[in-house]
């Protein structure tokens, strides 16, 4: 069985976030295995999958910030806010014609920074414990309600211009639970002229980059693995234990460090001296608890 670490995965488009995990079980050997935010069907990119005790470290993952490339089209709006759903408005010509540059970048500005978004209704999310996108194929009608997210950056890259629509592509860097298709729909609706997302590509999750993802297809887990104390260095300040303290906050005991200056409560990544992850810390004074202790079935690392 494949040991306890972060795989990142170049997701293609047309699978499920569920069949990367279901494809992860079978090449590691191992059923616990989850994901750190699902990517829908149509989207391509950076999807991180743990494996073993590192499933600990997706909370923290999931809420870190996102990336994406995106396109979208304006000139008609569909029952998803995406590609993938049936067209339930087209704009006539001229009222696409009319959209110029300048509008679209005031458009796109007006959903820059700290806004309220309503989700998709064929979302993920759970009204009265089921999922939204169930309710609506069910035939329920669906409105969410509108939550804040923060969309930090929201870049023009290009402009194309076809006879009934037009595409942009788009680069967003935004806050945990943001949908890049409400975006395309609100601000197609801003515009007049309607908009659903036409492609989306995730390119970053915190500090984990596509650019050291694998493909799923033909990806050997073990040797692609990120080990459970690297992947915890990445996301928190690394704090060295001594074998005792390691030995102490393994059996429950809180560690007493006499020249900890106070910090800011966020959490630490506490190693031992062979490597290998202990757990996640907090420290409250000079005292340290442990948050989340990991089981010794990660790969070690120096």
């Amino acid at each position: 069985m494949t040991g306890s670490g972060i795989l990142l995965v170049d997701k293609p488009q047309g699978w499920t976030s569920h069949d990367i995990v279901a494809r992860t079980r079978r090449l590691a050997g191992t059923r616990k295995v989850g994901h750190a935010g699902t990517l829908d069907p149509m989207a391509t990119g950076l999807l991180i999958v743990g494996l073993n005790s590192s499933t600990r470290l997706l909370t923290y993952i999931v809420g870190t910030d996102k990336e994406y490339l995106a396109t979208i089209r304006l000139g008609a709006t569909t029952t998803t806010d995406d590609a993938e759903g049936d067209v339930v408005e087209e704009a006539a010509p001229d009222a696409v014609a009319a959209v110029d540059d300048d509008a679209i970048r005031s458009g796109i500005a007006d959903l820059t920074g700290e806004i309220e978004q309503v989700p998709s209704s064929v979302s993920a999310i759970k009204v009265d414990g089921k999922r939204a996108y169930a309710r609506v194929r069910a035939g329920e009608e669906v409105v969410l309600k509108a939550r804040p997210v923060t969309v930090s950056e929201f870049e023009l890259l290009d402009v194309r211009r076809l006879p009934a629509a037009i595409d942009l592509d788009v680069r967003v860097v935004c806050s945990s639970g943001t949908y890049i298709r409400s975006l395309a729909r609100d601000l197609g609706a801003a515009l007049g002229a309607g908009g659903h997302l036409t492609a989306l590509r995730r390119t970053r999750v915190g500090s984990f980059r596509v650019e050291d993802a694998h493909p799923i297809e033909d990806v050997d887990v073990a040797s692609a693995l990120v080990p459970a104390a690297e992947a915890a260095t990445i996301l928190f300040e690394r704090f060295d234990l001594t074998e005792q303290q390691a030995i102490d906050l393994t059996h429950g005991k809180r560690i007493h460090v006499a020249d900890r200056e106070n910090g800011d409560g966020a959490p630490l990544a506490a190693i031992a001296p062979t490597g290998h992850l202990v757990g996640l810390i907090e420290f409250r004074g000079k005292e340290a608890r442990t948050l989340v202790n990991f089981p010794t079935d990660e790969i070690a690392t120096a």
